[in-house]
């Protein structure tokens, strides 16, 4: 386990443990003092050097929860070390590390996972075979709300305003879920514009809004704070022949197209867990899903709304040079 500076690290570590596939064998953190406690908590070693924890035979994979300006040096000496990498989004805290990782990690062919517990929900499952199966014509818009209230309560951990650190705020944090949504829904994006606000005064924003052009005419808004107490995901799915609704306290989905109106549709089963899809993929040699081009793509995307906030202007994705 390297690292319990994201706020899912003990999810993470509870997973490990309900898991058949594998077991915790150690602990680094950049913060010293938090590693400690977290491996006697754990029941396991401590180790203070990564380079030493990653040389060690006795470990097979990492799971990465350091911070988002750490993520270039772990994942690469990981990967390089020959370990499988499991790691929280983003990828890295820009596309010209991103793209020095994804080299790094398919050079080594490690198996690499990203969490992206979105993709593995019944709503989400149904919304992508909607739009596989052309049930509601052309898609032309899809709206995508993941927002908490963890800044009015107080529970967000102070290092997440930290934006050297985090490279962001509530957008590449919590706003990452519905970004790799879009994509995954509607391919490749061609433009984007973003509009984030500060309302408590931290050094990251709180609330934010990013609309997308995609490459197919479709276009996608994204929203996304730590400032609303009440508020459940939702997803929208509008075409040219139907719409697909997915929201409130029940996450209710309701479908509607030109030959049966409107229906509550039968979901897919979840699929597994980002983190036990992961280990699956380790142990019985499994394709991941959510792998490093994946992961890439959400950083192409969280750069050019970034550089859209900060310059006040539409960003063409061809401006990024990315690869």
């Amino acid at each position: 386990m390297l690292s319990k500076w994201h706020v899912h690290a003990d999810d993470y570590a509870r997973q490990i443990k309900e898991s058949s596939e594998a077991e915790i064998t150690a602990v680094w953190d950049e913060d010293r003092e938090r590693g400690v406690t977290w491996a006697k908590s754990l029941g396991v070693e401590f180790e203070p050097e990564l380079d030493a924890l990653l040389q060690r035979e006795d470990i097979d994979a990492v799971v990465v929860n350091a911070p988002t300006n750490l993520h270039r040096e772990v994942l690469t000496k990981a990967a390089n070390a020959g370990k499988h990498i499991f790691t929280e989004k983003v990828l890295t805290s820009g596309i010209v590390e991103a793209q020095e990782v994804r080299t790094v990690v398919r050079k080594a062919g490690v198996k690499f996972c990203i969490s992206y517990p979105h993709k593995t929900m019944p709503h989400n499952l149904f919304a992508k075979k909607a739009v596989e199966e052309n049930l509601l014509g052309e898609i032309t818009l899809v709206r995508i709300r993941n927002a908490h209230g963890g800044s009015v309560a107080g529970w967000l951990p102070p290092h997440f305003y930290d934006k050297a650190a985090c490279g962001g705020g509530a957008m590449i944090d919590l706003g990452a879920h519905p970004m790799y949504l879009s994509r995954w829904l509607l391919g490749e994006p061609k433009r984007i514009s973003s509009l984030f606000v500060h309302h408590y005064g931290k050094a990251v924003e709180d609330n934010g809004v990013c609309t997308i052009e995609y490459e197919n005419k479709a276009v996608a808004i994204v929203e996304t704070g730590f400032i609303t107490a009440k508020s459940p995901f939702a997803l929208e799915l509008y075409g040219t022949t139907g719409c697909l609704l997915v929201g409130g306290p029940d996450q209710r989905v309701k479908l509607c197209t030109e030959t049966d109106g409107w229906t509550h549709p039968v979901l897919p089963e979840p699929a597994d867990l980002p983190i036990v899809h992961w280990l699956k993929g380790i142990v019985r040699n499994e394709t991941i899903l959510y792998d490093i081009d994946d992961a890439y793509t959400l950083t192409e995307l969280m750069e050019a709304a970034y550089l859209s906030h900060m310059e006040k202007r539409i960003v063409e994705f061809k401006e990024l040079g990315g690869q």
